[in-house]
């Protein structure tokens, strides 16, 4: 059972602190990922791939960019709103966004596991990786969270 704050304003605070750190993690983590999808295409193994690893490769590097997008919205909401009594508004917003920059982030997580599956392996098991990756994130970070809402 949780204990009812003061104040709102106190509330606020913290959800935006709990907000921001959060978005910290998944920042790092994308950003990082953004560049090694990117450095792919300067390899000398990249131009022996076929079509459908480019077409992957490329929505992966769009999912990952949307991510970076989404993920760092909250903080250029926080900048150009400061100090405009919009700290709810910037909240509600931010939590939006963060639930779908990490959908995007989970979608090119799995691109970047295909890819390397695909890469690596080959065929089938490659794509069994693929869908491996996928049931992972979908689940820990979206299903398992919602069944305990």
């Amino acid at each position: 059972m949780s204990v009812p704050e003061a104040d709102p304003e106190e509330r606020l605070d913290r959800n935006l602190n709990e907000l921001l750190q959060e978005l910290r993690v998944a920042q790092a983590g994308v950003q990082i990922l953004f560049g090694f999808l990117l450095s792919i295409t300067f390899t000398e193994r990249y131009t022996e791939v076929g079509i459908e690893i480019r077409v992957t490769h490329l929505v992966t590097i769009l999912f990952a960019g949307a991510a970076v997008a989404l993920l760092t919205a909250p903080a250029a909401w926080h900048r150009v709103l400061f100090r405009r009594g919009k700290r709810e508004r910037i909240i509600n917003s931010a939590n939006r966004f963060t639930v779908l920059g990490l959908a995007a982030l989970a979608i090119a997580l799995t691109g970047t596991v295909l890819l390397l599956g695909e890469m690596i392996m080959g065929g089938w098991a490659g794509i069994a990786l693929g869908v491996a990756a996928a049931i992972g994130f979908g689940s820990l970070w979206f299903l398992i969270p919602l069944r305990h809402r």
